[in-house]
């Protein structure tokens, strides 16, 4: 051995490697000691210290873990190093210390170089060596390390489980459209009964379904009006057992919610089944409490040619329903009309809502007797409308839907069209260009069959392929359907108002959903499915164990739609790993929605639900990233 190597210090690596492990330490025992000075800690002790360590804990995987550290002395207490044991379970994560391995020499510290690397060839971000400062800044818990301008593995963690590394864009997050488009030009988010909180038959009617679907962004409400006792109009399901709230309750519910979950404009779609002195009761209501949100003029007072977009209706409410005459005459006649002013306007109730109501008639045990649906279709009929509703009705004139060269010839820019689904879902098989031309220029509903007692949903995803705006479903009821109503408005902030792709709002377009095959910016999508973390515990359980498997599905036009699964991990709801890969090709993106679905496999040909996630594939961020 030569002198120089007996005189030269240690290896340099060495001593980084010890220090690292010295500042870890530090920090770590500067935060639990205070905690442990009586010398263990119980269960709530442990909760209470991983979150002032931020961790993201489910109370299930906890308890277990904390057994498993005391089963020896059963005292009910844990040491300092078994509070790290748990504490390394929850976040030192193996696939997270593999790729963190994977760009640091020295596996204990990310220069702001390397984490450049890392940003830019697995999350695919281009901002340098400036960003990766800005990331270290803000997630790096260890001063010393946070001070030279590196990243520990824990600040790597801390950013791995960060929004700034969630699979959702954060700029989705916030209104980021050009919102100066007409109404007809959006995807509005829209709700069906939207007084019901249970079934369509005997479930209760309830106030908390017009708050839960404004807290959840919903911008088009139905109501269901009925003369009521003491000249107090009600809200039911007509002819069915459910129960009875009050007009004006309503309306009171919808004025405190309104706004806060979005500023764009609501749309109040009266089904209305009112005499003429309740429906002027209705209408004074509305004046009274909702004031100047209430839209009762155009914009200027002067006649327009398109709709208003939703930025000039911002905090604006507007009723869609049926309407005396034209919007012209409503703007001439402006504060003319007195109390007891009634005319006749065209009924514009759909066939599939006059079957609805024989069958729910039928099902409840009435007696009445009822003419056919056809008879009844082939019948043109006029109701009685109290003209200072009629009034309120400004740029959502409710108009009965013919045909799609009726209305093209007939129809204006300032009316709309209810349609069923089974009707829709006959007129996009026959004629599903058609349809999107009609939608391109009409804001068209689309609403449940009556069969639908249950309140179960209708798939979405069709009459959004052919540009329907309002695709009205049960918000009540949970399931796939909702899972894309509630993953698709996500996007923009979750304002309830999406703009639709170019090509769903020329009013020249060649789009056909059943025709899109390299026309319209198809991608390959390929997704690796890594691992996951605290599952919830299968229902069927008795411990926090399952068998998880993850389904991949894409929801689009019919082109799109795709499935794949990953295997099965047995036993393991707390951190299963998969590492599989899927590829798909999506022809629509604009269109295409991803959805996660998380189960327990209980036998071979039975699952129980465990989770899911949902997302427009636009608002989807490349790299490695979670969905917590």
């Amino acid at each position: 051995m030569s002198r120089w190597e007996l005189l030269r210090p240690p290896q340099q690596p060495l001593l980084v490697e010890k220090f690292l492990n010295f500042l870890f330490s530090t920090w770590f025992l500067d935060i639990i000691t205070p905690e442990f000075m009586g010398g263990k800690i119980n269960i709530d002790q442990t909760l209470q210290l991983l979150t002032k360590f931020n961790v993201s804990y489910d109370y299930v995987h906890v308890k277990k873990l904390f057994k498993k550290t005391n089963d020896k002395q059963k005292s009910g207490v844990i040491t300092i190093e078994d509070f790290r044991a748990i504490y390394r379970a929850f976040m030192h994560r193996p696939e997270f210390h593999e790729l963190f391995c994977s760009y640091s020499p020295n596996k204990k510290i990310l220069t702001a170089g390397k984490l450049a690397e890392f940003l830019r060839r697995e999350q695919f971000e281009v901002g340098g060596e400036g960003r990766a400062v800005a990331l270290i800044n803000t997630y790096e818990p260890i001063v010393e390390a946070k001070n030279k301008k590196e990243m520990t593995f824990e600040g790597f963690i801390r950013y791995l489980l960060s929004d700034d590394c969630n699979l959702f864009k954060s700029l989705h997050k916030k209104v980021y459209q050009d919102m100066t488009y007409p109404l007809c030009d959006y995807f509005i988010s829209s709700s069906h009964n939207t007084y019901l909180i249970s079934d369509q038959l005997v479930g209760p009617s309830h106030l908390w379904g017009y708050s839960s679907a404004l807290n959840k962004g919903c911008r088009c409400l139905e109501i269901d009006c009925w003369d009521g006792q003491d000249n107090e109009p009600v809200v039911y399901h007509g002819h069915t057992l459910t129960s009875k709230i009050t007009f004006k309750s309503v309306i009171s519910v919808i004025h405190k919610h309104a706004f806060v979950a979005s500023d764009y404009p609501i749309v109040l779609s009266l089904e209305n089944h009112c005499s003429p002195p309740q429906q002027e009761i209705m209408a004074a209501c509305m004046i009274a409490i909702l004031g100047d949100q209430l839209v009762t003029s155009t914009l200027n007072n002067e006649m327009p040619t398109e709709l208003p977009s939703p930025e000039d209706l911002k905090f604006k409410i507007m009723i869609k329903n049926k309407k005396v005459g034209n919007l012209e005459d409503t703007l001439q006649r402006k504060n003319k009309v007195a109390r007891g002013d009634v005319m006749e306007a065209e009924d514009t109730s759909e066939s599939e809502e006059e079957q609805e109501g024989s069958l729910l008639k039928r099902a409840v045990g009435s007696k009445t007797p009822e003419k056919t649906p056809e008879k009844k279709k082939e019948k043109h009929r006029n109701v009685q409308v109290a003209m200072l509703l009629s009034e309120l009705v400004i740029y959502t004139r409710s108009r009965k839907f013919v045909s799609f060269e009726d209305s093209k010839k007939k129809q204006k820019f300032y009316e709309n069209n209810s349609i069923g689904e089974t009707k829709g879902q006959k007129l996009i098989l026959k004629m599903a260009k058609n349809f999107v031309l009609h939608t391109c220029r009409f804001i068209t509903r689309i609403y449940p069959k009556g069969t639908r007692t249950g309140s179960s949903n209708y798939d979405p995803q069709e009459f959004w392929s052919v540009g329907c705006q309002m695709v009205a479903l049960n918000f009540q009821t949970p399931g796939q359907q909702m899972d894309l109503q509630n993953g698709k408005f996500l996007d923009n902030g979750g304002s309830g108002y999406l703009l639709k792709p170019e090509y769903l709002r020329k009013k020249n377009t060649q789009y056909n959903p059943f025709d899109v095959v390299g026309k319209y910016n198809p991608v390959t999508l390929t997704i690796k499915i890594i691992s996951g973390h605290q599952l919830p515990p299968s229902n069927l359980s008795k411990s926090n164990k399952a068998h998880p498997l993850v389904r991949l599905e894409i929801h689009g036009v019919p082109e799109d739609m795709a499935k794949h699964q990953t295997s099965v991990i047995k036993n393991n709801a707390f951190n299963p790993r998969w590492d599989e890969i899927f590829t798909f090709n999506v022809h629509v993106p604009d269109l295409a929605l991803i959805r996660f679905i998380v189960e327990d496999r209980m036998c071979m040909i039975a699952n129980d639900f465990l989770g899911q996630y949902t997302l427009p594939f636009t608002s989807m961020n490349k790299g490695k990233r979670s969905s917590l």
